[in-house]
């Protein structure tokens, strides 16, 4: 091996040192005027160490309003502006101005065309929002700004808005107006959806759910509790604006109890359907875990409903209970929303006995408790004609009555489909006493107890006589 003296070693060693910051700094000057760099600190008209980065997150679920707000300002400041994207970058981890930057020194992230997604912004209906896309705008006085959206991922998933602009002040600013634009054009205003989270990394879900457009006479209670409720939730929000001049509060609570299967959540579809300019959000059993976000989305979002089913799962009596962090979470997210705000609380149980004394006892969370109890004899006469439909009855319907006595609505239904069903594969239309003698006799029998259970029919019913007798004492 031939040697070399430290005097050959030390002129080799500069000469390659000097080649490598040649080669660096041409790299570094071509790369400096890359397409995706260029874009941003040409219409900045500043380095990127100069310019100034605010950022907000949004959770998935305002993607589709996040997406409308910029929409809307781009109109308002610079109308035909185009968004651009970025390629060759870790898109879900790194920052924008750090994809720039990474332009600029190695060129591996390159100018390229924004990513579209699509969200859901009703029940039938969608929007494209943008993962990850760039735009040269203003800010509202004037000054140049980038604004971006896109997606990212760190411990959970969320929407980002960035605002690249040379002072803070004016980033700043667009950020304030596209908040404000957000809440104005939110789509999730007015809609009836179904708040939840999943397990992986605590994502929200959100699902639409279409309106129901029930009429009074599709709602059987006793006599004046329909009525009782609807003033409570509909009549109040009616007089939102005279009440609030009155000095008087509008936030309100409404408990509904009663036996499964009795039509307490057919009476809040009711309500909910009376209501049609509220946003209504119903809470399932995983999205109770994060109340406070849906609470906070029904003060943003008034006229609002939130629906709380099977309340007793998370309130149950401290005195009988280990108390549940949860109980804590809805009385404290109820006693955040202001008295003059227009948010209904309606919460419905099964075992309004079980109830924590602090949720009913308080004065402002629950206002009316209203029972909706088995149906009496003149409430089954009405859900049987009623879930008849356009079906003519040609039946002793007073021994249909008498042979359901301690059913539940749900039971009745039940029965009414599978008595349509008969006539219809006997080929007949109206509905006849042999079509309700068949099924009566089958929903009594022993081998549909557990039928009977779920569906609340009458524990200890006896079989139904022939042409509808009713039941011997």
């Amino acid at each position: 091996m031939t040697s070399i003296d430290s005097h050959d070693a030390r002129a080799l060693a500069e000469s390659l040192r000097r080649v490598y910051d040649a080669v660096a700094e041409r790299v570094t000057e071509e790369n400096a005027t890359s397409p995706l760099a260029a874009m941003v600190t040409g219409h900045l008209g500043r380095p990127v160490g100069e310019v100034v980065v605010v950022e907000e997150k949004f959770r998935l679920f305002e993607h589709a309003a996040l997406q409308l707000a910029a929409d809307a300002y781009l109109r308002a400041h610079s109308p035909g502006a185009e968004w651009f994207g970025v390629v060759g970058a870790d898109r879900r981890w790194e920052s924008l101005i750090n994809m720039v930057t990474h332009a600029m020194k190695s060129g591996g992230v390159l100018l390229g065309r924004p990513d579209y997604a699509v969200a859901s912004v009703g029940p039938d209906d969608t929007t494209d929002v943008i993962q990850l896309g760039m735009v040269c705008t203003r800010a509202p006085d004037g000054s140049p700004v980038v604004m971006a959206v896109s997606n990212r991922e760190d411990y959970t998933k969320y929407a980002l808005l960035t605002v690249l602009a040379t002072e803070r002040a004016a980033a700043a600013a667009v950020r304030e107006e596209i908040g404000r634009l957000k809440d104005e054009l939110d789509p999730l205003r007015g809609q009836v959806v179904s708040f939840g989270f999943s397990e992986h990394r605590e994502n929200e879900l959100l699902t639409f759910i279409p309106r129901a457009g029930l009429t009074p006479e599709e709602v059987v209670l006793p006599e004046g509790r329909l009525e009782a409720v609807e003033e409570h939730v509909v009549g109040i929000g009616r007089q939102a604006d005279r009440l609030r001049e009155a000095g008087q509060h509008l936030r309100r609570g409404l408990l509904l109890y009663g036996p499964p299967g009795t039509g307490k959540t057919h009476t809040v579809r009711y309500l909910i359907g009376r209501r049609p300019e509220s946003t209504a959000i119903l809470m399932t059993a995983e999205g109770m875990t994060k109340i406070d976000f849906a609470v906070a989305l029904a003060r943003r979002l008034q006229p609002s409903i939130v629906v709380i089913e099977d309340v007793d799962l998370i309130a149950e009596d401290r005195s009988q209970y280990e108390t549940s962090p949860l109980l804590f979470a809805l009385l404290d997210a109820m006693d955040g929303v202001a008295g003059d705000a227009d948010v209904t609380f309606l919460l419905t149980t099964n075992r309004v006995a079980a109830l924590e004394a602090a949720l009913l006892q308080r004065p402002g969370r629950i206002d009316l408790a209203v029972e909706v109890p088995l149906p009496d004899a003149a409430a089954r006469d009405r859900l049987v004609r009623l879930y008849a439909r356009n079906r003519p009855i040609k039946a002793d319907v007073a021994a249909v009555v008498a042979a359901t006595e301690g059913v539940t609505a749900s039971y009745i239904k039940e029965l009414l489909r599978r008595v349509v069903l008969t006539a219809l594969q006997t080929g007949e239309h109206a509905l006849t006493d042999d079509h309700f003698t068949t099924v009566l006799t089958r929903m009594t029998g022993d081998g549909e107890s557990l039928t009977r259970a779920l569906l609340g029919g009458a524990p200890a019913q006896p079989r139904v006589k022939a042409r509808l007798e009713p039941p011997a004492c």
